[in-house]
């Protein structure tokens, strides 16, 4: 009986409920002086996944994606969300209380602009906004006569009453095997980077940084083992945990305090006042500190240094260890990918398929290894119509019967204690059209030009991200999302700074672990999208006259094979197809059941044999 633990699949509110919400947030505003309020999608670190009690978003308009922003005006409304959400938010938002607006471009403080008066006090939650997102805002009220008010006390939890409390997961000891240096080490290499920015502290306000740096994890949000904290790092000194003490066991608290103080959270405030009195410099994360911890600084007297965080850069490159482990659990989830491939081909033309019957049917494969921590983000099952949703997520009411004919595009991942995947396959049920098929083969021809990229120490990812969109632009196509975004080790499945996008301007590092995932959108009909993580590595040409990096694949799944047309596909195109399913076939086959070792060499078969 397959069933998920980890993903629900309940429709958000919406109707009577969502709009009362919003009558009832206007009236609060009003209350408040305010003509008009800005809610973001965040907690207070810009978490992609965020406890309940942080959905304010999804709670007030409807919209349950991981990226995207609210403003309330007396007379208007709009939610902004990206390219991945365009279809989604048309969905599940009411288009009658609510425009659906761009995120990007142009971006909210546009609208913001427009739609202002002279004399319009417009608010903002201080601790949910960066101080870069704060001066935005500020900027464009300026521009509009407007005045932008930090408040203390979101309003919107005010007429949230049923609104739930904070997460007390309980926090764990990431094993040193596993993360391969000691947390004495890693602080070491972090007050190093202080130096060079003549810092005289730092605040470390992700918490994938704390988990990383003090070798922890936890378990306060869905999909991602983050323990909910801050640290304090002066360039002398003890650090400091903010970390509520009821997640933490006597051997967890024991395993902190060998290099750290251990206080509640509530302390941030009064210990960065008073290292800010003394008139230090202290480091912010310029993508993760809310703008309230600059303000703090700089009203008691200190300099707020506004910066990349150290420790990002450091913890996307994997140590040893780390590789090992990542290579490790890809093998294990690879293993759970042919069985339940397997079984779609058996079951889905049968038509008794739905979209939810996948998602149970994968996190149960994924289980029965025995290691399954969580998925790493909600599997994205769509079939036909649905797999043009970039990101779409099935609901009971959106749940669509997998049809004969159609392309079922599954995105998923794992969370295992010695690593995070992240792949995407595109599965052809029944006989494909011939333009499926091309453009299938047009998203392949990308992602293993991707894959066989040879470059430059140094090169960045938006050097390389039109690789992946050539053979698609030569048929006047593309796709609006990045093609690949960085992994971390047990840590988040979409972690900066590196990235393969237009946007992508950090050096690719040997170690960076980053997908690779091209695809194709035909709204109201399908969509394909073929992603595997790879891992970056020192290769050599023949006569290199310089450090040259490429890619090793991570992911162990074929790749469908009826959807390939190798008349469009170039020799090296086609060897590399090849020699990527001889692997994935040498790798697996061992380690499965007679049926699916039978499934798994039909799939992995020459192109041309």
């Amino acid at each position: 009986m397959f069933e998920a633990h980890f993903q629900t699949f309940e429709d958000p509110e919406g109707g009577v409920a969502l709009t009362a919400r919003l009558a009832a947030f206007r009236e609060e505003l009003i209350r408040r002086g305010l003509t008009g309020f800005v809610i973001p999608r965040a907690d207070q670190q810009q978490n992609e996944y965020v406890p309940p009690a942080d959905e304010r978003l999804a709670w007030l308009t409807g919209f349950t994606g991981s990226a995207g922003l609210a403003a309330v005006l007396t007379n208007k409304a709009a939610v902004f969300v990206d390219g991945r959400y365009t279809l989604q938010a048309a969905k599940q938002v009411d288009t009658t209380a609510w425009t659906i607006e761009s995120l990007v471009e142009p971006p909210p403080e546009k609208w913001l602009e427009t739609h202002l008066a002279a004399g319009d006090r417009l608010g903002f939650d201080p601790w949910l906004h960066t101080t870069a997102a704060a001066e935005r805002l500020a900027v464009a009220c300026s521009r509009a006569g407007a005045e932008l008010v930090a408040v203390e006390g979101n309003p919107l939890d005010a007429v949230w009453t049923e609104r739930p409390g904070p997460p007390l997961g309980q926090v764990s000891i990431h094993p040193a095997a596993l993360a391969g240096e000691a947390a004495a080490d890693k602080l070491a290499r972090i007050r190093a980077e202080l130096a060079r920015g003549r810092l005289d502290a730092l605040v470390l306000s992700d918490s994938h940084a704390v988990a990383w740096t003090f070798n922890i994890r936890g378990a306060d949000v869905a999909h991602t083992p983050l323990p909910l904290s801050y640290a304090l790092l002066p360039k002398n000194g003890r650090p400091v945990i903010f970390l509520d003490s009821r997640k933490l066991s006597n051997s967890v608290r024991h395993h902190l305090e060998e290099n750290a103080d251990v206080v509640a959270p509530e302390a941030l405030v009064q210990r960065l006042t008073d290292l800010a009195g003394s008139g230090a410099t202290i480091g912010l994360d310029t993508a993760t500190a809310a703008d309230a911890l600059s303000r703090l600084i700089t009203g008691a007297g200190g300099k707020p240094s506004r910066g990349a965080d150290p420790t990002a850069l450091l913890k996307a490159v994997k140590n040893a260890a780390e590789i090992a482990g990542t290579r490790t659990a890809h093998v294990r989830d690879g293993v759970a990918l042919a069985r339940f491939l397997a079984w779609i081909d058996r079951e889905a033309p049968t038509g008794a398929l739905t979209e939810i019957d996948t998602v149970e049917a994968l996190e149960t494969f994924r289980r029965e290894t025995g290691a399954l921590k969580d998925v790493s983000f909600p599997t994205i099952a769509g079939t036909g119509p649905n797999g043009a949703i970039v990101h779409y997520r099935v609901t009971r009411k959106s749940n669509r019967r997998i049809a004969l004919g159609d392309l079922l595009l599954i995105d998923s991942g794992a969370q295992y204690e010695d690593g995070t995947t992240d792949v995407t396959r595109t599965i052809a049920v029944g006989t494909p059209t011939a333009e499926m098929r091309d453009r299938f083969t047009r998203v392949l021809r990308g992602h293993i030009a991707i894959a066989r990229a040879v470059f430059p120490d140094g090169t960045s990812g938006a050097q390389i991200d039109a690789f992946a969109r050539q053979y698609l632009w030569q048929a006047g196509l593309d796709f609006e999302h990045g093609t690949g975004h960085g992994v971390g080790s047990y840590l988040s499945v979409h972690e900066g700074p590196a990235r393969i996008s237009k946007l992508g301007t950090t050096p690719l590092k040997r170690g960076m672990i980053l997908s690779n995932e091209p695809g194709y959108y035909k709204a109201d009909a399908y969509g394909i999208r073929i992603e595997n993580l790879e891992l970056v590595v020192a290769v050599a040409p023949p006569g290199a006259e310089k450090a040259m990096n490429g890619f090793e694949a991570l992911t162990l799944a074929p790749i469908d094979r009826r959807l390939i047309d190798p008349a469009a596909m170039s020799a090296d195109d086609i060897q590399w197809i090849d020699a990527y399913h001889t692997r994935v076939r040498d790798t697996l086959r061992g380690a499965l059941d007679d049926a699916t070792r039978t499934w798994l060499d039909a799939a992995t078969q020459p192109l041309k044999a």
